[in-house]
């Protein structure tokens, strides 16, 4: 039995959690966030908290207990506390700016990358080398993270390109030449 299924989510104060068959929706002070559940999975919404439980115990239903309980709790945490990831950029003349909603990316290209966001995702840019990606979905801030970090992934040699702030990039040696 999954461990992480059976935890309850507590609702924080200010919080409101609406459920329509498998259709959740949760309304927090940044936002709403609505999901379609499977249906295996049953939900009780009490006045704090919310316990999960499978309908029925086959392999599906196994498998998505523990998802469906991370899930809802990430649309609880977003709709609270909202989620962000950290990228920096590393290169000569390499840098970034925002106007609104587009990101304007100078990476050594040829040309420079003007990347529309998605809605509900914005993109603070500090020292235009450091960037902050902010959101209440976990998924779509790090999917644009991702697609960020993919225009210029950085390179095993000189440490170049777009990387999160918390990665370490393994530094390969470079050509030692004849003697």
């Amino acid at each position: 039995m999954s461990r992480i299924g059976k935890l309850p989510i507590e609702i924080p104060k200010g919080v409101e959690v609406t459920l329509k068959d498998t259709f959740i929706s949760v309304k927090g002070p940044k936002g709403t966030l609505s999901r379609n559940l499977m249906s295996e999975i049953a939900l009780e919404i009490s006045d704090s908290s919310i316990v999960f439980s499978k309908k029925i115990d086959n392999l599906k239903s196994r498998a998505a207990y523990g998802l469906t309980r991370t899930l809802v709790n990430n649309m609880v945490t977003g709709v609270t506390k909202g989620y962000e990831k950290a990228l920096e950029i590393n290169g000569v003349g390499y840098r970034a700016e925002a106007k609104g909603e587009i990101l304007n990316l100078s990476l050594g290209y040829s040309h420079p990358i003007a990347f529309q966001l998605p809605a509900g995702i914005t993109v603070e840019v500090d020292k235009m080398t450091k960037l902050l990606v902010k959101g209440i979905d976990k998924e779509v801030v790090g999917a644009t993270a991702a697609k960020i970090r993919s225009f210029r992934g950085p390179e095993p040699y000189k440490g170049k390109g777009i990387k999160y702030a918390t990665e370490t990039i393994l530094r390969k040696a470079g050509k030692t030449g004849k003697k």
